[in-house]
């Protein structure tokens, strides 16, 4: 599998994959559709929100977004495809996410998680520190977590890739 920096041109794909991600946590077409704006990636964005994906064969996996300026940022995106959740994908994203915010001087990553990624975030080191607003559903909270980008030792994937130079 290969992490690199996303293209522009890849926005649209990235945002449906980000939808179909969201969906295969049982949400019903309604509240994927109050979703859809805040999961949109538009062609500006890719390497304003330094996307990076995970590919194999050609194929995208999944992607990441590490979002702000130094010293605390956002781990803005996390997005698997479905029939690639459970196959490392999450974790190789999550620790390119990591090696690219110490590259750039990062000291913290807030991530807004989606309730059912809680867990995800917690075995790769993450803390849950409160509570967020959703961006897309009034009332609806998120979990509020944060990593310290410099403690870099889940394991596999914790070696920098060359797509990091990129925004440094």
């Amino acid at each position: 599998m290969l992490v690199r920096a996303a293209r522009p041109e890849e926005a649209a794909l990235l945002s449906e994959l980000a939808l179909r991600s969201k969906g295969h946590w049982g949400y019903d077409e309604d509240f994927l559709e109050r979703c859809r704006e805040e999961l949109t990636l538009r062609p500006g964005d890719v390497e304003q929100r330094r996307t990076a994906v995970a590919e194999r064969h050609g194929r995208v996996l999944g992607f990441v977004t590490v979002q702000g300026d130094p010293p605390d940022g956002e781990l803005g995106m996390l997005f698997v495809d479905p029939p690639a959740i459970g196959g490392g994908v999450g974790r190789l994203l999550f620790e390119h996410a990591l090696a690219v915010a110490q590259t750039l001087g990062f000291t913290r990553l807030e991530i807004g998680a989606d309730p059912h990624a809680e867990a995800f975030y917690r075995a790769m080191g993450a803390t849950r520190v409160g509570k967020v607003p959703s961006g897309s559903v009034p009332g609806r909270e998120l979990p509020l977590m944060t990593v310290d980008p410099g403690r870099r030792g889940t394991g596999r994937g914790s070696t920098p890739t060359a797509a990091e130079d990129r925004w440094s």
